[in-house]
Formats: C-alpha cells, sequence, structure tokens
C-alpha cells in the first residue's frame, strides 16, 4: 500500500494542479458564479466525475484560487516589511504593501474578483486564514514597537490590534475595496499616520 500510495501521490497532485490552473483561466474569462463544475470539466477535457474525485465542490476548487491570490499578498506584503527597520515604518509599509497588492490582485482580474468576493462574504477557509495571518502579522509590529519603545503600552494588546485591523478592513475586503479605490492611495498614506500618532508613547 505505502508504495501505490507513493506513485499515484505525485500524478494525483499533478492532475489537481493542471485542474486548478484550468479553473484559474476559466473563472477569469466567464466568471466564477456563471460557471459549473461541467462546463468546466468539459473545457479541460475531463469528465465531471473525474473533476469531483479532485474536488468535492466548485467550492473547493475556488478555496485553492483564492489561497494561491491570497498567498500573494502576504508574500508581497512580508517581503516589503522585512526590508523596514522600524516598528512604525514597518506599520507604515504593512498598508501601503496590503492596500497596493490588493487593489493591484483582485481588480486587474475582474472575472476572478467574484471568487474572492465570494470567499469574504462566505468566510471561506481561505479568507478567514488570510486575516487570521494578517493579524499576526499586525500584533508582531505592535508588540515589537512596546518593546523597543516605539508605542505605548496601556492599551490591551488585542483591542489595539481589532482597531488597527478595522481600519484596514475596507481596503482588503474585495466586497469593500471595490467602494474604496478612488481613496486607497490616499488612505495608505494617511490611515497609518493618523494610527501611530495615535500608538505614541
Amino acid at each position: 500500500m505505502p508504495i501505490q500510495d507513493k506513485t499515484r501521490g505525485p500524478a494525483e497532485h499533478s492532475v489537481r494542479e493542471q485542474i486548478v490552473q484550468a479553473a484559474t483561466e476559466y473563472f477569469g474569462h466567464y466568471g466564477y458564479e456563471k460557471t459549473t463544475v461541467a462546463e468546466l470539466a468539459k473545457s479541460i477535457g475531463f469528465s465531471k466525475a473525474y473533476i469531483y474525485k479532485f474536488f468535492n465542490s466548485k467550492q473547493a476548487i475556488g478555496e485553492v484560487i483564492c489561497t494561491n491570490r491570497l498567498r500573494m499578498i502576504m508574500d508581497i506584503v512580508e517581503a516589503n516589511i522585512a526590508g523596514s527597520t522600524s516598528s512604525s515604518e514597518k506599520l507604515r509599509v504593512l498598508f501601503r504593501a496590503v492596500i497596493d497588492a490588493s487593489s493591484d490582485l483582485f481588480f486587474h482580474d475582474r472575472k476572478l474578483y467574484d471568487i474572492a468576493a465570494a470567499a469574504s462574504v462566505e468566510q471561506w477557509s481561505s479568507a478567514v486564514n488570510y486575516t487570521n495571518h494578517l493579524k499576526k502579522i499586525v500584533a508582531g509590529i505592535i508588540n515589537e514597537g512596546r518593546l523597543n519603545g516605539e508605542f505605548e503600552r496601556r492599551s490591551p494588546l488585542d483591542e489595539t490590534v481589532d482597531a488597527i485591523f478595522l481600519v484596514l478592513l475596507p481596503y482588503i475586503n474585495p466586497v469593500q475595496l471595490q467602494y474604496n479605490l478612488d481613496v486607497a492611495p490616499q488612505a495608505a498614506q494617511q490611515l497609518p499616520s493618523l494610527i501611530l500618532r495615535s500608538l505614541m508613547p
């Protein structure tokens, strides 16, 4: 049995990747909501039953696509933060990188927008994990700033992190971001400045 799993595993992984890649292109062209699994299967040249061997629903495919997209954003954000020295600069960079990357990735692929919107509205695990990851990054920056004396220590850490995340939310939630694109560049500059003033010791 172990030998069979080892030989079958890579092949199955390759098929899953093929399905995800094809689905990304298909959803990007026709839209997530308007596409059925049967249509997707036909476009790839697979049967619907064969697709269901690897994914139990259209949402499961959308989850992988959404996870891939959000991972791209996190990679960009973390790479930008890594180049910053002070906690204050890290917070500024976080806002700028998150807002810029979200706007770019979500809205340059308009047909894929509804995957991100569905993930947010229906609280898919990909969207929840992304939110939790961002909160951990914010918490790390705030905690570091408190330890090095840049930020005040009076307010409870969890309340501070939640408040900062709520300020970010209109620019990372795809449903809200579409209504805030015009002010996003301004927000990326002014919001962290306001927050940093409130965090002063």
